[in-house]
């Protein structure tokens, strides 16, 4: 293709408006001069028209079709992509979320530029309204299940309870990650690699932990006994050094430990501390420290009791007096 052809061929996205704005302009020019009047009376002569059934097509009418067709899929497309730019330049929203924004906002431009173009060629939409409830209570039933997702997805979406990257925890016991956040299902990652799509109903109906929708601390447990005869105060110091030593441990809120039983074996401590990163993991930092707190123990002669118990032996002289025999 030589360079003059390239300059005079114009451009796929602006032959589309150029055309219908030259056709409306022609059309206004018509009806400004009255040759419009004269052209509907030469093109919607009974001897023109084509019959079919009970309806009568004039070659006005059919013009007529074309242009408001026209017309209102020009409207409706520049209308669909102002919705798309508007949803694109939301601040703070995922890709994900804006792709479902602008679906949404282009089905509802294109439901009413549909009515609307019904409603400019005169066809009664009574019939469709009638037809459209029948197919909307098959649809009820049918799709129930998928409407319900769907709008819950759309749920999810403005109240940004859930959000890719998020760790979450189901009520079933399955836990993972968010990676893709859809219009009928979440994908959800779980610690051992497995991908399970569940469903956007359920993150409405059932409960759910969100280890990471405000801040992403997580606390951590340490539960240890030790004897009777072990020092407490200095067991409960050293716990709770051991959990400050960590390089994920937060200092607000701050390492504790308690004494939560007395125990046929022991005495029962249990130490708290708060990480800084839930997504990073729960067991390092635990282990380490627990790591920590039996080596700190033996250092410093503080047992770990088991479970010990006393047996008992009656008529212990005739137990011996049959050994021997």
């Amino acid at each position: 293709m030589t360079s003059w052809m390239k300059k005079v061929m114009v451009p796929g996205r602006i032959l589309g408006p150029v055309l219908v704005i030259g056709i409306l302009m022609g059309l206004f020019a018509l009806s400004h001069y009255g040759y419009t009047e004269q052209l509907k009376t030469i093109l919607d002569r009974k001897d023109f028209a084509l019959e079919l059934g009970t309806y009568s097509f004039t070659p006005y009418k059919i013009l007529n079709t074309l242009v408001t067709i026209i017309l209102v899929i020009w409207i409706s497309s520049i209308m669909s992509n102002l919705a798309e730019k508007l949803a694109s330049n939301v601040p703070k929203m995922r890709v994900a979320d804006k792709v479902i924004l602008t679906k949404i906002l282009q089905i509802i431009v294109y439901f009413f530029a549909f009515v609307v173009g019904l409603d400019m060629l005169g066809i009664d939409l009574t019939a469709f309204a009638v037809i459209g409830g029948a197919v909307g209570i098959g649809l009820g039933f049918g799709l129930q299940k998928i409407a319900s997702n769907f709008i819950s997805g759309l749920i999810l979406v403005f109240e940004k309870s859930i959000r890719v990257g998020d760790l979450v925890q189901m009520t079933d016991g399955i836990s993972g990650y968010i990676r893709r956040s859809g219009a009928r299902y979440t994908r959800l990652e779980t610690f051992d690699g497995k991908e399970v799509m569940i469903p956007n109903e359920d993150f409405i109906t059932n409960r759910v932990t969100n280890w990471t929708f405000s801040n992403k601390k997580a606390r951590i447990e340490v539960k240890v006994g030790i004897s009777y005869n072990s020092d407490i105060e200095r067991a409960r110091a050293i716990m709770i050094e051991c959990a400050k030593a960590h390089p994920r441990c937060v200092d607000d809120p701050a390492a504790n430990c308690f004494i939560r039983e007395f125990g046929d074996n022991g005495i029962t401590l249990l130490l708290l501390f708060f990480i800084d990163d839930v997504t990073e993991g729960l067991y390092g930092p635990q282990s380490d420290v627990m790591l920590w707190i039996w080596k700190k123990f033996q250092a410093e002669g503080i047992d770990i009791p088991f479970p010990q118990r006393d047996m008992v032996i009656r008529n212990l002289k005739e137990l011996k007096d049959s050994i021997r025999d």
